[in-house]
């Protein structure tokens, strides 16, 4: 199209909606290019009690992105849904190529956030949809009563097996250490939750079962013992819950935006990449907190940095 945008926002989540909340407000003609559900990882969670502002009870991540959409949209932001599949960033009009069109603009934002990382089991690949999740929100209710089994011990994993206990008979965390990572108020819920038990210094080996996913085997990180772990003859299956951190969505910038070893994109405090126009906001660049506050504040500050390259405002 002929449309050059002052700014193409690449994702939809707290990073992408709030550059474009930002963006809008400054009269920047403004494009947001999400190829799911806006929210990224956040639109998953079920309950958030830590945004500034928010409802304390009753509010989910679904519900807090929906009205930052709304936002954005309100202030002119437009939308599109396309996957993007080639970028042109070296050039004074950045080119992205997506699987409906091709858009130009000024300057870009990279929010395209991050994805769960795997177990890194044997077998995970052959049971995902059959036993193994990575999303507690999505699945949670098709372990009503069965027990589940959660890795990890961040926040979000303590998080989302408080949230599958409102389904599973049981849940188990297993936790490659001795103590959990997560908030000490996130493990005080969990300690007090009776259906919600923690498997220390331990990691899942394999997993097997026919069709479905029927076992494991869990390996003690401190004496090297092997238990293996079998579904209720009754249930015939259990569930096994990923959360273990995430991967940069980052693959369609390398070479060209510089990143550490692990694929997060370098930003200075002003979001500012190596590239000339092009900036970095959210979980896919380096940071010390990935939250969902952190990511807002990240896409307000890109914004506000275009809008002040483009008015000379410095």
């Amino acid at each position: 199209m002929d449309k050059i945008y002052d700014v193409i926002i690449l994702g939809a989540g707290p990073a992408g909606l709030a550059a474009g909340l930002y963006a809008g407000r400054s009269r920047l003609s403004t494009l947001i290019i999400e190829k799911g559900q806006d929210g990224g990882q956040i639109a998953i969670t079920d309950e958030i009690e830590n945004y500034p502002g928010q409802r304390v009870e009753g509010e989910s991540g679904a519900s807090l992105v929906e009205r930052m959409a709304q936002q954005a949209e309100k202030f002119g932001c437009e939308r599109v849904s396309a996957t993007i599949t080639e970028v042109e960033l070296l050039g004074e009009v950045k080119v992205i190529k997506t699987t409906k069109e091709e858009y130009r603009g000024k300057n870009v934002i990279i929010a395209t956030g991050a994805h769960s990382r795997p177990i890194g089991c044997k077998g995970e690949a052959d049971y995902v949809g059959k036993g193994v999740s990575y999303c507690a929100t999505c699945d949670a209710n098709f372990f009503e009563d069965f027990e589940v089994y959660v890795v990890g011990g961040g926040d979000s994993a303590v998080e989302e097996a408080l949230y599958l206990s409102k389904f599973a008979r049981k849940v188990t965390i297993i936790h490659r250490r001795n103590e959990l990572r997560a908030a000490k108020s996130i493990q005080e819920k969990a300690f007090a939750n009776p259906k919600v038990e923690v498997l220390w210094d331990s990691v899942v080996e394999e997993i097997f079962g026919e069709d479905i996913l029927q076992g494991m085997a869990v390996k003690n990180v401190k004496t090297g013992e092997i238990t293996k772990i079998e579904a209720d003859e009754e249930d015939g299956m259990f569930g096994l819950f990923g959360f273990i951190g995430t991967i940069p969505n980052s693959e369609l910038f390398k070479g060209v935006i510089d990143m550490d070893e692990r694929g997060y994109i370098i930003g200075d405090e002003d979001m500012h990449t190596n590239v000339d126009g092009v900036y970095v906001a959210g979980d896919v660049r380096i940071k010390s907190l990935r939250q969902v506050v952190t990511a807002a504040a990240d896409g307000a500050i890109a914004a506000i940095q275009i809008e002040r390259k483009i008015t000379g405002y410095v």
